[in-house]
């Protein structure tokens, strides 16, 4: 059964940033797109997921950069929430690096009908997009790392930088 949501989440739109978990050394035989997760970061994902999902948040539209390590994170993700893989969105320009001066069209050609966007994606880009859009000034985003910022916009075209307020930022130091 679909939640109902009140007018207040109407007016509101999220962003989720989550950095990929713990991937492989890289080394000349692997393309550096082609790394995956180790063991460690396999369980870590899981783990933040979990907590994630024990936040009653939903994660909306999730768009992961297609390099296999941030991918693989992002399945981990949409398992934990019983999502079709199918209805993940890949985005290249999340791997290829999207230059600050893109990140507001960028979000601003999100579908009006996803109130809340997951972001799988890489450091330093990952980061800086949360702090492009971030109201005060987010530290690094750790492995498996979640940043959240509600904004007061009804469409995204509507989202503004440095307006997004600050709902959570969990890493996997807090599960210690």
């Amino acid at each position: 059964m679909a939640k109902k949501s009140s007018n207040n989440e109407k007016s509101q739109r999220k962003l989720i940033f989550i950095r990929h978990s713990k991937a492989e050394d890289q080394i000349p035989e692997i393309p550096d797109f082609e790394r995956s997760l180790t063991a460690r970061g396999k369980v870590n994902s899981r783990l933040m997921a979990g907590i994630l999902k024990s936040k009653g948040e939903d994660p909306g539209r999730i768009i992961s950069s297609p390099a296999f390590r941030a991918l693989e994170t992002a399945l981990i993700f949409c398992r934990e929430y019983g999502i079709s893989e199918r209805e993940l969105k890949l985005a290249p320009e999340l791997y290829l690096d999207l230059s600050e001066n893109e990140f507001l069209p960028f979000i601003r050609k999100q579908d009006d009908k996803d109130h809340t966007i997951t972001f799988f994606g890489h450091n330093p880009l990952i980061t800086e997009m949360a702090a492009y859009f971030a109201a005060d000034e987010p530290g690094s985003l750790p492995k498996t790392g979640i940043y959240c910022l509600v904004f007061d916009a009804e469409k995204w075209s509507d989202v503004e930088p440095e307006s997004g307020r600050t709902l959570y930022y969990l890493t996997l130091s807090d599960l210690s």
